[in-house]
């Protein structure tokens, strides 16, 4: 068994507020047994046109400090930060999941690939997209990464599952809106379906201070049968729960829809489809 924090804190405009937040949760998971903590997106503050202001390199003073408490507690973290350093000489910045080990070592960055540029929104304008899927071994899983708008793209978990993964974990900061909560566990449920996977889903809780939509809350835990293993509603909270990861070896015995795969022929269809056009 693996135990397992999901961390869902509202994110401030500052960053010392949210270190502050991550450090005390830290504490908790911690001291519940939990070995990882995971975390939402954006962690370092919240979205706006200030992000340029507030981003920091991977080694700046915020996963800094991140990596001393966990180190302290002796506990891995995934956590959503914004990275600095003009990629594209835009301005821009990038959207990153940073995986820490219980001694506080980067194990793996991972930068979001897919940007919200939907609803109205233009994530795009601030930040520039990553290029490579990242799986990352924590605490005895190898975990697929996945930010928030990524999880509507089933092509990359299942690009994750082919690099190994055996559970996905999702960071989010979901934009409240019609139907939005709803495709929110639809998408995390669907993901862990379609994948016989485990999927520790963690988003922002709603800033009571802010006006701005980011942050529904319902970070779950799914098992690979879909089954969501905890649920934890709009408020802000630190839950410790337990993945077996025997459970992917049980169901998969029975479901085996990894294997009946037929790459052969989606490869084929696909080269015809690019020969047409």
């Amino acid at each position: 068994m693996t135990r397992i924090a999901l961390c869902q804190l509202p994110v401030s405009a500052d960053p010392k507020t949210n270190l502050e937040r991550v450090r005390d949760a830290l504490g908790r998971a911690a001291s519940r047994g939990a070995t990882l903590a995971v975390f939402p997106e954006a962690m370092l503050t919240r979205f706006g046109k200030e992000i340029a202001e507030s981003a920091e390199p991977i080694d700046g003073p915020f996963v800094t400090a991140v990596a001393d408490a966990a180190r302290a507690h002796e506990i891995a973290v995934v956590l959503g930060t914004f990275e600095s350093g003009d990629p594209d000489g835009d301005g821009r910045v990038h959207n990153t999941t940073v995986a820490l080990d219980r001694c506080g070592r980067l194990r793996a960055a991972y930068r979001k690939i897919h940007l919200f540029d939907s609803f109205g929104a233009r994530e795009s304008d601030l930040v520039a997209p990553g290029e490579t899927p990242v799986v990352v071994e924590l605490e005895g899983l190898r975990l697929g990464l996945i930010t928030c708008y990524d999880v509507r793209f089933p092509e990359l978990a299942r690009a994750l599952v082919d690099q190994g993964a055996d559970a996905f974990v999702v960071i989010a900061a979901w934009s409240a809106g019609p139907m939005k909560e709803e495709h929110w566990a639809t998408l995390v449920r669907a993901r862990a379906i379609e994948n016989t996977m485990w999927t520790i889903a963690v988003g922002q809780a709603p800033d009571p201070e802010a006006r701005d939509g980011f942050g529904v809350g319902r970070s779950m835990l799914v098992d690979p049968l879909g089954v969501v293993r905890a649920d934890l509603g709009p408020r802000g909270a630190v839950q410790v729960v337990e993945i077996d990861p025997a459970e992917t070896d049980r169901v998969r015995a029975t479901l085996p829809c990894l294997s009946h795969r037929r790459p052969d022929i989606y490869r084929s269809v696909r080269n015809a489809e690019v020969g047409r056009s």
